[in-house]
């Protein structure tokens, strides 16, 4: 999802190329009239329809050639090291993107980090929130992913998944982004979930921190 800036308010664009599976409608709001439509054109047509908005739906997958110089915020739901990569490609460097905000999950664990990507907007600072990808490298490491395929069978697609993992973390990131809109800065910039332990922890805004997990990971400081 790609959330930018418009003369009349929040603009935000769904990018997505998958299709909706049989699958999918068992524990995602989705249902069997929907199959193979794409999901992000489902999701913004109701959007719209029930706000009145003129949201856009792209059933295309982010590449490193998307431009993204007049995006403000990006919010990655990716599935696979190798996509979050080609995120941190699009909004370093040359782009004007001032957040880049991460959620991703395992079978029963996962992360959500705000970071402000080096680029042409944020230059290097020490309070600069520090990304997904400079803390965690290994979260950006293709070679990690696995390549089973997904699951054609409902029973194994929970099995393999929490019903309600993704959800708590969907909710977790929407309250951090809604301090940042809210009151234009944030006492936190992330943190962690895991519904097998029933714990979490969230992540400070702090420098020695940050120095502590780029060395333990082996990322450059």
């Amino acid at each position: 999802m790609i959330a930018c800036g418009h003369p009349e308010g929040l603009h935000v664009t769904l990018m997505d190329r998958d299709v909706i599976s049989p699958t999918n409608c068992v524990r995602q709001p989705f249902s069997r009239f929907e199959v193979k439509l794409y999901k992000p054109v489902v999701l913004i047509n109701r959007l719209n329809l029930f706000w009145n908005l003129g949201w856009e739906a792209v059933p295309e997958h982010l590449t490193r050639k998307e431009p993204l110089d007049r995006v403000d915020v990006v919010i990655g739901c990716v599935d696979t090291r190798a996509a979050r990569a080609v995120i941190r490609e699009c909004t370093c460097r040359w782009s004007a993107t001032s957040y880049w905000l991460d959620v991703g999950s395992t079978s029963d664990a996962g992360q959500f980090i705000l970071g402000e990507p080096l680029n042409h907007v944020n230059r290097r600072s020490r309070i600069r929130l520090r990304t997904v990808s400079e803390l965690y490298p290994e979260s950006v490491d293709s070679s990690l992913d696995d390549d089973e395929l997904p699951s054609c069978s409902a029973v194994e697609t929970l099995d393999r998944q929490e019903p309600f993992v993704n959800q708590v973390l969907g909710q977790h990131a929407l309250a951090l982004l809604a301090q940042l809109f809210r009151y234009g800065s944030v006492s936190y910039h992330g943190g962690f979930v895991n519904l097998r332990e029933g714990c979490g922890g969230r992540l400070p805004v702090d420098p020695e921190l940050w120095r502590r997990i780029k060395r333990r990971n082996g990322a450059a400081t």
